[in-house]
């Protein structure tokens, strides 16, 4: 940008990129853009920190995306899995060297935004942003972005990246489509020591009574992280499950600190993640492992593309220019986390049909248990495994092809 450019922004304070959204997509935009020495603004409409509801376990592939010289606050490292289905066929599986870590989201999310202040981002909290306007009189030219705060106030950015959540404003405004949405329900329940070093190291996984739900228990410290998650529109039998999953840990009788519920949704296939000058990343994007449903990874690593192409979007000249940058950013999206969200969505179809067979292969089958555990421990991806394994994609394969009948099966299994 040249010095007459920079005083006329000046005058005008037109940011390179405003990030909205203060989570882990946000804060790792923000920071991408920050370092590549650009101006940035990010903006968060609670005050930091804030509790977020989400399991908090971070798998190799987030490790891998933080910025450096991250300390990671692990309130547990986890090296066992109690695999259970539907609370029957109980197995523990153990490993010698970390499967992951559990943070809790405040601290976490936190830490992230204040690497990206480190970088030279300028966070304002207590911001809610209305809408994002590329168009019109509140726009001064085609390289600008108005972005319409609760208030009326108007911040002008060169490019805007929307890492505002799964009900994201900044979504609608690009046109997100959703696939699948899901709802999540957690307990955050203090529990005596004794508890607590029962559970301490080791997680606990439950495949669920309803199609694609599973239950957790995450241990962080004095505090069992306990939740469910199904598919939306079974709210009341998804809060049965959490009610008895928990009755059946013999944590009734204590009483959770905090209790929440969240939807997450994932993307359709076609669904745009840029709209002129304007990027999506993370929740805000449908981003997310379908199966799973983990997006913290898929969070920090949308966000850093999102950061590093809105860089390259806001020294954009033109239309041409700035839609080139744009398609690279959802190459860049598609060819990584693309791929690990469509193999994702092939191993929900199956596991919504044979729970049993997904329980009877981790906690009986050596490669199966293995895969587990390259991919949480980040040396593999879901995708990685497809393309490199003719077994894994034999496997795939079969299961696509098993008739819906088959679900009946799973039950007696």
């Amino acid at each position: 940008m040249s010095s007459e450019n920079s005083s006329a922004d000046d005058a005008r304070q037109v940011w390179d990129v405003v990030v909205v959204g203060a989570g882990p997509a946000g804060a790792s935009a923000a920071y991408a853009a920050a370092v590549a020495g650009r101006r940035v603004l990010l903006l968060e409409k609670a005050e930091l920190p804030r509790y977020k509801t989400c399991g908090g376990g971070i798998i190799g592939p987030s490790r891998d995306a933080l910025p450096p010289g991250f300390e990671l606050p692990f309130r547990d490292r986890v090296h066992a899995v109690t695999f259970s289905n539907n609370g029957r066929f109980t197995r523990t599986r153990r490993s010698r060297q970390m499967l992951f870590g559990l943070i809790n989201r405040p601290e976490f999310d936190q830490q992230l935004v204040e690497h990206a202040q480190k970088a030279g981002a300028e966070l304002r909290t207590g911001v809610t942003v209305q809408r994002v306007e590329q168009h019109g009189s509140t726009v001064p030219d085609r390289r600008t972005v108005a972005v319409v705060l609760q208030g009326g106030e108007v911040v002008l950015a060169r490019a805007v990246v929307g890492a505002d959540g799964s009900a994201s404003r900044i979504g609608a405004h690009v046109g997100v489509k959703l696939a699948q949405v899901d709802l999540g329900l957690e307990a955050e329940i203090p529990v005596p020591e004794t508890v607590a070093e029962d559970w301490k190291g080791r997680v606990l996984i439950d495949w669920g009574p309803m199609p694609g739900s599973y239950g957790w228990v995450f241990p962080k410290g004095d505090t069992l992280t306990v939740g469910v998650i199904s598919a939306r529109g079974e709210g009341a039998a998804t809060k049965r499950y959490l009610e008895e999953f928990i009755g059946r840990l013999g944590l009734a009788g204590f009483e959770p600190s905090i209790s929440s519920g969240h939807l997450t949704r994932c993307r359709a296939d076609d669904s745009p993640l840029s709209r002129g000058r304007v990027l999506v990343c993370g929740d805000a994007a449908g981003l997310l492992e379908p199966w799973t449903r983990e997006g913290i990874s898929f969070a920090l690593r949308s966000g850093r593309l999102a950061g590093e192409w809105a860089v390259r979007i806001a020294e954009a000249h033109d239309a041409v220019d700035t839609r080139r940058q744009a398609l690279n950013y959802a190459f860049a999206v598609k060819a990584g986390l693309g791929v690990e969200m469509s193999v994702g969505k092939r191993l929900l179809t199956a596991f919504e049909r044979r729970p049993g067979l997904f329980h009877a292969a981790l906690t009986g089958l050596r490669p199966a248990w293995r895969a587990f555990k390259e991919i949480t421990q980040g040396s593999t991806s879901l995708g990685e495994i497809v393309r490199t394994y003719p077994i894994a994609q034999r496997a795939l394969a079969a299961l696509d092809r098993r008739p819906a009948a088959a679900a009946e099966v799973s039950s007696s299994e």
